[in-house]
């Protein structure tokens, strides 16, 4: 039985789509569901937030097992098969496939068999379908390998072939939205590209293929969390607010395709995950110890006064796992 994937996307940078990866996937694991977070940007900003620095060359460095998602699909351009992952332990409940900036060399080899994958040639598309479902494959059997129950991606900012390799193994999408112009941008070309991948997807992996079930490419959208914006002198509070209030409307006509003349409020969405704080005060902190803000203490450098930011960040993350497992039906795993 294959674990539920829930892929963090959207194709603007800049959101804290990694941070929020990060501590969903430390709060996951907290609450006793056992986590495999992976890093699929090239960029390995995930790895970065997880390890330290020489904790990370190390494991770039060492051949002799495939650590990082690119040493699992790297020998496929040879024309082999996948090597299965071995995750890094975070926690008991909490492994890692770390990221590499090699990975990025799969973009090409990706794009071109998704075309191939729509070829007649059962040989052409079989091989190609073979490279286009390693990640979902390598990190299936990783999550099965370290009784992983869900399995959380972090991925960039953009619309490649390595991120729609990703999604099309994906279950849900969340979606982190920020108050500004280019998030609600982001939006307007996330929701095409879903729907085109599913459909691109349904008519390749529905060509005669036994080699092994092959991932439904559901991509199911499960919600967005919107992140407060940090508010600058510069910028006046209504400049944030007119992004805000577009969010509802927004989402519902890129991404659900719907239309109403009653949009709801951020805090009355039923699309709406979460809406979190930037946690500006603490999350340096968290940043500088490698942990997550809400376990962080007064030994990490947090004051009296800021213990209490670290209570409300671990409510409101504890609320959005909740939330995120009660509407992706997995309520047996609270």
């Amino acid at each position: 039985m294959t674990k539920p994937v829930f892929t963090f996307f959207n194709n603007t940078g800049g959101i804290g789509n990694t941070t929020l990866v990060y501590h969903i996937a430390h709060m996951f694991a907290l609450m006793g569901v056992r986590v495999l977070a992976v890093d699929g940007d090239p960029q390995a900003r995930l790895s970065a937030a997880f390890l330290q620095d020489e904790a990370l060359q190390t494991l770039w460095d060492d051949t002799t097992c495939a650590q990082t998602l690119y040493r699992a699909v790297h020998p496929m351009l040879r024309k082999d098969d996948y090597v299965a992952p071995t995750p890094k332990e975070i926690t008991p409940n909490l492994h890692l496939i770390a990221g590499d900036l090699g990975l990025s060399c799969f973009e090409d080899p990706l794009s071109e068999q998704w075309c191939k994958a729509d070829d007649n040639n059962e040989n052409t598309y079989g091989r190609a379908l073979d490279i286009l479902t390693a990640f979902w494959r390598c990190t299936q059997e990783a999550a099965a390998n370290c009784q992983a129950e869900i399995i959380l991606f972090d991925i960039g900012p953009n619309l490649g072939a390595i991120n729609r390799s990703v999604l099309l193994g994906t279950d849900h999408v969340i979606v982190p939205l920020g108050a500004d112009v280019f998030s609600l941008r982001g939006l307007q070309h996330t929701g095409p590209a879903l729907r085109e991948w599913r459909k691109s997807w349904a008519i390749r992996s529905a060509k005669p293929f036994k080699k092994y079930t092959l991932p439904k490419g559901d991509m199911h959208v499960l919600g967005y969390v919107a992140m407060q914006h940090q508010e600058r002198l510069s910028r006046p509070v209504q400049a944030y607010k007119q992004w805000i209030d577009r969010i509802p409307g927004d989402y519902r006509q890129y991404i659900e395709e719907t239309t109403s003349a009653d949009i709801p409020k951020i805090e009355d969405d039923s699309f709406a995950l979460a809406w979190l704080r930037h946690y500006k005060s603490i999350m340096p902190i968290g940043q500088e110890a490698r942990k997550p803000i809400f376990s962080l203490k007064t030994a990490d450098g947090v004051s009296g006064s800021q213990m209490a930011t670290v209570r409300a960040a671990y409510e409101d993350f504890q609320n959005l796992a909740t939330h995120i497992l009660l509407k992706a039906n997995l309520a047996h795993l609270l």
